[in-house]
Order: structure tokens, then C-alpha cells, then sequence
């Protein structure tokens, strides 16, 4: 067959034609041949070089230097600031602008930037609703969507601050803002990290690079503003008091007992029995005069976006509804109960749900300017169902006030944004009060519960990722004891004041009392020397039998605090800026150290 074929073809290998049939010497068959060839292989030249100068370019572009465009001394010297150099000079570079800016217009122009990738990929993610996604999968894609969404608002009004007044305040307000868009960022991520399938692949295209750029611009603006740590502890020491004003004492309070920035009118609601305020809605189980059944329909039916004070009144009564949620546009919502254990707010998702923990909350709040006065909030999902949250709180401005927060694993997750707890009762076992925001924890009863066989308990797990952020969680003048179940146990299941769930996780505890169910080392590593170094967990002048620290451990990032300087950065008035927004709360607070 291969005979007859190459027969077929054509002639021999030595069938002879002779070259002067053909003017020139060359069969023209093979002149037009030589010819093509010759024009194949100049093609292929070009394109190689083509192919080369194209090559170099995007190895230019990875090293942050594209071809033909180098960065401006002014961009050098910005991206020289950020923690993520190659990046910021990149992404800059694509910017319109960005070539004549000066380093301030370089500030401005780096969060505008960072905006529109958000934008981008929110609307991106968005496209993904319609794709089939197992349990786990669905809950961290709305949670992202949910996220991404905050994280937009958080920069869009930081973008509006930096071209604002420059005051103490407003550098705050962005600061904040940043480290609550990272944290958005960080626990959108830890959600997808447990799911499975290609929205997880497809997500983590979308959200290519956004942490990044959120950490570029918080660390630009950081050292712009001219932020940094002192002897060691990582906090911005920009954070300056504001003037007192007004009738405001030296310690921040008005008339010695409210900070000046909370109004007359929340001062007067946090006092008054719930029974002679006059609210704008009222809740009630019965539904009787006019109420709301149920808590889910009062935050539907309060205004969005409203400057001024809405007022839910909840009557007692036991209120189990699905995952209540205060979304960020409703604004400045109060809800007022008849009193821990009468008003209760009720839930029981957990993991085992196939959900994610940011999704079990029985009652989360993002709103600015939520307030919780005299409820209950729970999870009930019990301690072998492991992450159960009962109150979820990623308001900026929050505040919640005698309130009672019970669960096991994960019961307060105090999310993002400025927080600040008062005389509340907070119950759980393992890592129960985590988070990312900047809290400030005052005058609560902080309850160890007795928790699973072979467990250990751990009060806090702070996830601060970034060291510009100006987040962390103090727990000022409170009571740190064991509940009668674990009193009666507690040789078995020793309690820890935290352990670090990210890099730069920040805790102290200021003035508080602890009991002898406190280990005597007071801190229990996340997983092995992880974050032992660049940790910061401080104790101040604590007392009780679990306050001793001459067993505490020894890592590089643990101190017992000495000094009043160092210890007031972790006071409403400092770490919070509390003085500027708490006295329009009504809620009762002290601005510094004493108790």
C-alpha cells in the first residue's frame, strides 16, 4: 500500500527531469516553493521577536516597572510606604493621573483606585448568583456579597475623609474604615476557604489582590498621617484626645459620668425605664396596639440611611427568628428590651449546619449607630456544634448596654468597626469573644462555662491581620469568673485570657478581676510559635487569684504593662475615640483609667 501510494504522488526518487525545460536553471515549482519558505521563515523571525519584547515587557510589569512607563520619584517614594511595593507601583501606574501626581494626590488617588477594583469585582461576583453551590458554598458567596458591598461604603466615605478637614477624628474615621474593609476582605476569604466547587476558584479571581490593595492604602495613608507605633505596642500614636468642650470633665465624661459625644436625648433613653420611652416602633409576640410580631418586621419597617434615632421598643417575650439582621443601611437603630432574661433574642445555627460562622449569628448588627439596651441574645446550637454565634456586631458606633450574650463556641463576635460593651454578662467557652473590631469591653461579668471533655477554654481570639490596623480588644475594669458548672470542674478544663488567631492579634485587660479558673501562663498559643513575636497581649494591674503574672508565659509580644501612658492607648477615649461619638449614645462610660 505504501508502493502504490507513493506512486501516486508523483515520480520517483530517481526519475531524472532535466533543468533546462526550465529558463533560469530552477524547476519553477520549486523556485515558488524556495520563495514561500523564505517568507515562512522571515514570519516566524518577526514573530519571535514579537513574541520576546512582549515576554520582557510582562516580566517588567511583575517587577513593577512596565516597559517604556517608569514610576514618577513621587510614586517610588508612595509605594515605597505600602507593604505590598510591586503592587502599588503596578496598579498606580494603569491609573489615569497617576504620572503628574504629587505623593498627597497619590494618597487620594490609591484609594480611588482601590474603590473602582472593588466595584469591579462586586459587580463581577454578583454575576455569579445563578451557579448551583452546595450549603457551604451558597452561605460564603453571600456572605462575600454582603461583605464586598460594606467594603465599597467603607471606602467610598474614606475617599470622601481624605479630601476632608485632616482632623484627629476624621484620620480615624479612615483608619477605621481601611481596617474594617480588610477585615471584610479577610473574612470573606476564611468562608470560601471551606468551600468546595467552582464558584471557590471563580471568587478567588474576582477577589484577586483586593486585601492587598486595601493594606497598600491603609499603610500609605498610616505613614502619611503620620501614624506609627511607641515602645513597642502597635498602635498609631496620631490618636490624640479631642478637645473636651462643651460641660466635658477632664477624663472625657460630661457632668462626670457620660462622654460628650453622646446627645442629650440617647443620654436621657439609656436611663429611662423602656416603659416611658416613646418609640418610634413598637415590638410585641401578641402584636397588639399597632406593634410588630416579630423583630424581623420593625427593622424592615425603620428608615434607611436616617440621621436621626429610631427606637424599637421589644416587650419580654422569647424571640426565635431566622438570623435577624440591622444591615448597614439601616442606620442608628436602638432596641430597647424589658431586661436581660425577659427580652430574648434567640437562635440555633451553628457550622453543623453547613453555613459558615460569619452566618450563624442569632442577631448581627452593621448599621452605624446601632445601640442594645437591657435584651438577651443566644445561640443555643450547644457546645458540640462548635461555632454558634448569639450576637454579631460589625457597626460602627456600636454600643450594647446590660445586655446578656450566651453561647459556647464563638457567642460574641465583635466583627469590625469601633465597639463598646457595657455591663453586659458575656457566657461562652472556647474562643467566645473573637473578632476584628477596635472594642472596648467596660464593667461586664465575663462568664467561663464548662466545656466539652478534653477542651480548653479560651476567652479571646483577636484576628487583627494587618499592623497598621487600628484594631484589638480591651477589657477594662471588668469581672473575669467562672460559671457554677465550671466552679465546680474547673481543675479539669483550664480557662486561658486568649490565643492569637492572626499575626497581630492586640488584647489586654486593664483593672479587671480575675478568678482562679485563669491558668497561671494566662496565654495559649494558636499553633506553635505562630504570632508569638508579633502579638501584643498586655495586663494592667488586674487583681484576683487568676491575676498573678509571674507564671505568665514568655513570649516576645506578652508584657505586663507598667506604664498609665501605654495602658490609657486601650481606654474608651483613646483606643475608640470614644470621646467623640459616645456621649450621643446616652450610654455610661469612663473615658480613661479610673474605674
Amino acid at each position: 500500500m505504501k508502493e502504490l501510494g507513493l506512486a501516486k504522488l508523483g515520480p520517483s526518487p530517481d526519475t531524472h527531469v532535466p533543468d533546462r525545460q526550465h529558463p533560469g536553471g530552477l524547476p519553477r515549482s520549486r523556485k515558488w516553493k524556495l520563495i514561500l519558505l523564505s517568507l515562512l521563515i522571515v514570519a516566524l523571525v518577526l514573530a519571535s521577536v514579537i513574541s520576546a519584547i512582549l515576554l520582557v515587557g510582562l516580566r517588567t510589569r511583575a517587577s513593577g516597572a512596565p516597559l517604556g512607563r517608569r514610576p514618577t520619584q513621587a510614586i517610588s517614594r508612595t509605594c515605597a510606604k505600602a507593604r505590598y511595593p510591586d503592587l502599588c507601583v503596578d496598579s498606580l501606574l494603569d491609573f489615569p493621573g497617576s504620572m503628574a501626581a504629587s505623593e498627597q494626590d497619590l494618597v487620594h488617588i490609591s484609594f480611588n483606585m482601590t474603590l473602582q477594583h472593588f466595584d469591579k469585582a462586586l459587580y463581577r461576583s454578583s454575576g455569579m448568583d445563578y451557579l448551583q453551590m452546595e450549603p457551604i458554598a451558597r452561605s460564603a458567596y453571600d456572605d462575600c456579597m454582603e461583605l464586598l458591598d460594606d467594603s465599597v461604603d467603607a471606602l467610598s466615605r474614606s475617599l470622601s475623609a481624605v479630601g476632608g478637614s485632616g482632623s484627629p477624628a476624621a484620620a480615624e474615621d479612615v483608619v477605621t474604615w481601611l481596617s474594617a474593609a480588610l477585615t471584610n476582605q479577610d473574612t470573606c476569604g476564611e468562608g470560601l476557604a471551606d468551600a468546595r466547587g467552582g464558584v471557590k476558584d471563580r471568587m478567588a479571581e474576582v477577589l484577586k489582590d483586593l486585601e492587598e490593595l486595601v493594606s497598600n492604602c491603609l499603610a500609605i495613608f498610616a505613614a502619611t498621617d503620620g501614624g506609627g507605633d511607641f515602645a513597642g505596642v502597635p498602635i498609631q500614636n496620631r490618636r490624640r484626645l479631642m478637645d473636651a468642650g462643651g460641660g466635658a470633665s477632664k477624663d472625657g465624661t460630661v457632668d462626670g459620668e457620660y462622654p460628650e459625644w453622646l446627645g442629650e436625648r440617647e443620654r436621657e433613653l439609656l436611663d429611662m425605664p423602656a416603659a416611658e420611652i416613646q418609640a418610634d416602633i413598637v415590638v410585641a409576640k401578641d402584636g397588639g396596639n399597632g406593634s410588630c410580631k416579630t423583630i424581623a418586621e420593625a427593622i424592615k419597617k425603620a428608615p434607611e440611611n436616617s440621621n436621626r434615632r429610631t427606637i424599637i421598643y421589644v416587650r419580654a417575650g422569647r424571640y426565635e427568628e431566622d438570623n435577624l439582621k440591622v444591615g448597614r443601611k439601616k442606620r442608628n437603630l436602638m432596641f430597647i428590651g424589658d431586661g436581660k432574661g425577659k427580652t430574648v433574642v434567640t437562635g440555633g445555627k451553628s457550622v453543623a449546619d453547613k453555613t459558615t460562622t460569619f452566618h450563624t449569628a442569632s442577631f448581627a448588627a452593621s448599621g452605624a449607630g446601632f445601640i442594645a439596651r437591657d435584651m438577651s441574645f443566644e445561640n443555643s446550637a450547644g457546645p458540640a456544634k462548635h461555632q454558634a454565634v448569639a450576637l454579631r456586631v460589625g457597626a460602627d458606633h456600636g454600643v450594647v448596654y446590660r445586655c446578656s450574650i450566651s453561647g459556647y463556641q464563638d457567642t460574641l463576635y465583635v466583627h469590625s468597626n469601633r465597639q463598646f460593651f457595657r455591663e453586659c454578662d458575656i457566657y461562652g467557652t472556647v474562643d467566645f469573644i473573637f473578632g476584628n473590631a477596635a472594642v472596648v469591653i467596660q464593667k461586664c461579668n465575663i462568664y467561663a462555662r464548662k466545656p466539652m471533655a478534653k477542651q480548653k477554654n479560651t476567652i479571646t481570639a483577636q484576628n487583627r491581620k494587618d499592623p497598621n490596623q487600628n484594631t484589638g480588644i480591651s477589657i477594662h475594669a471588668s469581672q473575669i469568673v467562672a460559671t457554677s458548672d465550671l466552679e465546680a470542674s474547673k481543675g479539669s478544663f483550664p480557662t486561658y485570657l486568649g490565643r492569637p488567631w492572626k499575626m497581630y492579634s492586640r488584647v489586654v485587660y486593664l483593672l479587671s478581676y480575675m478568678g482562679d479558673h485563669i491558668h497561671p501562663q494566662g496565654w495559649l498559643e494558636w499553633n506553635g510559635d505562630f504570632a508569638l513575636d508579633t502579638l501584643y497581649y498586655g495586663e494592667y494591674m488586674n487583681d484576683g487569684p487568676g491575676a498573678g503574672v509571674g507564671q505568665r508565659v514568655k513570649w516576645p509580644g506578652y508584657r505586663v504593662i507598667t506604664s498609665t501612658t501605654e495602658a490609657s492607648k486601650f481606654t474608651v477615649a483613646q483606643f475608640i475615640f470614644g470621646s467623640s461619638w459616645l456621649p450621643s449614645t446616652g450610654v455610661a462610660f469612663v473615658a480613661g483609667l479610673s474605674t
